[in-house]
């Protein structure tokens, strides 16, 4: 076993292999990245003697903690309005098949590549996934959450937040919101099982117009609009409102559901390139 504290800028690179990583950390920002090298970390800002790093490298798993410890004398000044803890900025580069277990209080979370089941926590900031596959679950309570060119399973859920997904043929998706707006922008999704709800907010969703898709989508009080004439929108009872249909073979499923907000289903051709959903 090899560990460290660090209380100042440095990086480094381990020499033993490693399997799996679980980063714990209080304020700053995050980026984790897949290399095809030996695993390395990146201080770029410490938080000093006062809120030390933790690195630890044990059995293949590579730990990083920031520490929590502090005096009940110094409580009023991490409370009120203008609490502020110090805050670190941390990149870490490690093999993509490793099983990632990524968590930040305050902050900024960004997860590159990685090919493994990755884990990604934040209670008030924003987490960003890109390029990411086998299974993928993010939560955050307050901010948004972001996923690009994401494959294999994916989960998404934020408290108050935006969803937004985008150039990705994900084979599952779990989408969900209490107070914000869902926005996804598919490939092809052949296959894939695709579930969106939130309590308030809209949801808008763009697929090819090639998609084989079986389509439900139900709002309460919101209204349904579509650009495939294969969905059919019904009023239902009082301000309920439904609508399915099938596109292409319906091999895939999607389901979108909204309390509080209306939906949207927009077709894309086939030959357009991504562009920013309005």
């Amino acid at each position: 076993m090899t560990s460290r504290t660090i209380h100042e800028p440095q990086r480094f690179t381990l020499d033993e292999p490693v399997t799996a990583l679980d980063v714990r950390l209080i304020s700053g920002r995050l980026n984790v990245v897949a290399t095809d090298g030996p695993a390395r970390v990146d201080v770029a800002r410490a938080a000093g003697a006062r809120r030390p790093l933790h690195v630890a490298h044990h059995d293949g798993t590579l730990s990083i903690r920031q520490e929590r410890k502090f005096r009940w004398s110094q409580v009023l000044r991490w409370v009120g309005p203008f609490a502020r803890w110090p805050r670190v900025d941390v990149s870490v580069a490690v093999p993509a098949e490793v099983l990632a277990t990524l968590r930040l209080v305050d902050g900024s979370l960004v997860a590159s590549g990685l090919r493994g089941e990755t884990r990604a926590d934040v209670t008030s900031g924003r987490i960003t996934l890109m390029g990411l596959r086998g299974r993928t679950v993010a939560k955050i309570t307050s901010g948004p959450v972001e996923a690009l060119g994401v494959a294999g399973d994916l989960s998404l859920e934020t408290v108050s937040g935006e969803v937004i997904l985008a150039d990705s043929a994900p084979a599952s998706v779990r989408a969900h919101t209490v107070s914000g707006a869902i926005t996804c922008d598919f490939d092809n999704p052949r296959r894939s099982e695709i579930r969106l709800s939130t309590i308030s907010g809209g949801i808008t969703v763009r697929v090819r117009e090639d998609s084989d898709l079986a389509v439900r989508l139900h709002t309460v009080s919101g209204r349904i609009t579509s650009g495939f004439p294969q969905i059919r929108a019904d009023g239902g009872f009082g301000a309920v409102h439904d609508g399915e249909g099938v596109l292409g073979a319906g091999e895939g499923k999607l389901w979108a559901s909204a309390t509080s907000g209306s939906i949207a289903l927009l077709a894309r051709g086939v030959g357009d390139d991504l562009e920013e959903l309005p």
